[in-house]
């Protein structure tokens, strides 16, 4: 009898204890802007822009230097930060279609919230489940306030946000509000929580908080990249110079200052949320079991080599800030930071990690929870970088490691404008001693000994992309095309299986044929 009771209290208690070891799971917070490059916040040396809590984040946590999208484009990277999986391997981009439910459904979203997470997201989800209306998201979340498309700067047009309007009319501070009414949501709800924010800023149309745009107004003159204007992009490939980063956006060459006066506004904006977030998290006694994730979709370029926006696989395109808080670590690991070569990809195993729930089979990304406590470890040697979307001729695949970078541009017809047929272009870059991409060391023979490597390491990529490509989403062709020794011949006839409109745009529309003209910042 006594053998049976004890055996049925432990059966009652079974589920207390289950609940009080997922309570003392970390909470989890990770913050996502649009078009954030690498430079653009105080901890990374810029000193014209206004990121005190953000800088406040790096000083408490770990920076990291060398973060990559592995798809520099927001669909393909917003789908790969959820998945851990490489752009070919989840098929979802602009002209390649959704995503399938499959693949959503081994989201850390939604694994987070079978393992018991409370889950809340918020902003640009910047796609669609396959099959599925926008409207499928809402019950994957227990809180849900995204917005179909691009969304809008307007608070009282985003319909999840729109409660907040009157207070903040713009919807940064917004998206911070409606935070702070989820943490205590979250704190009532008993479990730990999974808070995502995907903030439309510093996206076009470039349209700041008036609040903060008055911040800069006094400021007239803003530091240039030291590899700025069209002059030092000219011996970068010929491919480079079709992509859309080269033929579009060309106020960041015509009309620097004013652009990134309201860029920097934009993501001061985002600031101030992350700050907004942070207060409340010490309000209700959770900031201490909070790790907080913030990064981007994918750099930009802003006026760098002359080039505007992302796509391309040069470092202010396709990298981003992250940082990572993890206050649960000693006092003695605030302010590290790593020169570990992390992606996109690393954020969802990053986020399993923490919530001790399993990971899926088979991620592309890698937990970077072991480089939070040291700052010289490393979770891979070489990151591949992609482009399967835009302009055919611009198209391209890379790999990157601490200290040097491979391009290969396989294209080798005429551009849609015309003008000479290329050739197949090889680029590589010391990064360790030249981080802004100034020489292209490809063909001087003094580098023959680390290009060897990177093409080694280039082709390891290529064979694995063979062996894992998803079928059905016009990705097939790709481990042709991006073969350093297949003959152009072979390649051309495989162009027609690309589903890739060279004018469609971010949002799948056509192109805005004025873009390319010089315009003003402030009327777009």
């Amino acid at each position: 009898m006594k053998h049976t009771l004890t055996l049925l209290t432990a059966l009652l208690l079974a589920p207390l204890a289950a609940l009080s070891a997922a309570d003392s799971r970390p909470n989890i917070i990770f913050l996502f802007t649009d078009d954030q490059t690498v430079g653009a916040m105080g901890c990374y040396g810029n000193k014209d822009i206004i990121t005190p809590h953000m800088d406040k984040l790096a000083a408490e946590g770990m920076r990291f230097r060398n973060h990559y999208n592995s798809s520099s484009i927001c669909m393909a990277s917003r789908v790969s930060v959820m998945t851990g999986l490489y752009e070919h391997r989840h098929g979802c981009n602009f002209s390649h279609g959704n995503l399938e439910r499959r693949l959503f459904d081994q989201s850390y979203p939604v694994k987070l919230r079978q393992a018991g997470y409370f889950t809340g997201f918020a902003g640009k989800i910047g796609y669609l489940i396959e099959g599925e209306k926008f409207e499928a998201f809402e019950k994957e979340f227990d809180v849900w306030a995204g917005g179909p498309g691009q969304t809008l700067y307007e608070t009282a047009k985003n319909q999840g946000i729109a409660q907040y309007a009157d207070k903040y009319p713009h919807c940064s501070r917004a998206y911070g509000a409606w935070a702070q009414d989820f943490v205590k949501s979250a704190k009532q709800s008993g479990k730990p929580f999974c808070l995502s924010i995907s903030f439309k800023a510093p996206h076009l149309p470039f349209t700041p908080d008036p609040i903060d745009l008055k911040l800069y107004e006094s400021k007239t003159t803003f530091t240039r990249p030291p590899n700025y204007g069209i002059e030092k992009g000219q011996h970068l490939s010929p491919q480079s110079q079709t992509s859309r980063a080269a033929t579009s956006y060309r106020e960041w060459v015509t009309d620097y200052d004013n652009h990134v006066r309201l860029y920097y506004a934009l993501i001061t904006g985002v600031d101030a949320a992350v700050g907004m977030i942070r207060e409340e998290l010490e309000r209700q006694g959770l900031a201490q079991n909070t790790v907080i994730i913030l990064t981007s979709d994918n750099g930009y370029n802003s006026g760098s080599h002359g080039f505007g926006d992302k796509v391309i696989p040069y470092e202010e395109g396709s990298k981003s800030p992250l940082l990572i808080l993890d206050p649960r670590l000693p006092k003695n690991h605030a302010g590290q930071v790593s020169d570990a070569v992390t992606a996109n990809v690393d954020m969802a195993a990053t986020i399993f990690a923490l919530a001790n729930v399993p990971a899926p089979e088979g991620l592309d990304g890698r937990s970077l929870l072991p480089l939070l406590s040291n700052t010289t470890g490393k979770v891979r040697d070489w990151l591949p970088l992609f482009n399967h979307w835009g302009t055919l001729s611009a198209q391209s695949m890379a790999v990157v490691s601490a200290d040097w970078k491979y391009i290969h541009w396989y294209y080798a017809g005429r551009s849609k404008h015309g003008g000479p047929a290329m050739k197949p272009t090889e680029e590589l870059f010391h990064l360790a001693a030249d981080r802004t991409e100034m020489s292209n060391l490809a063909a001087d023979p003094k580098s023959a000994s680390p290009l060897a490597v990177a093409r080694v390491a280039y082709d390891a990529e290529l064979a694995t992309m063979k062996e894992r490509v998803i079928q059905g989403h016009g990705y097939e062709a790709y481990p042709v095309l991006f073969d350093r020794v297949t003959a152009w011949e072979t390649k051309e006839p495989l162009l027609k299986q690309i589903r890739g409109d060279e004018g469609e745009q971010e949002d799948g529309t056509k192109p805005d044929k004025k873009r390319k003209k010089p315009k003003n910042a402030k009327k777009e």
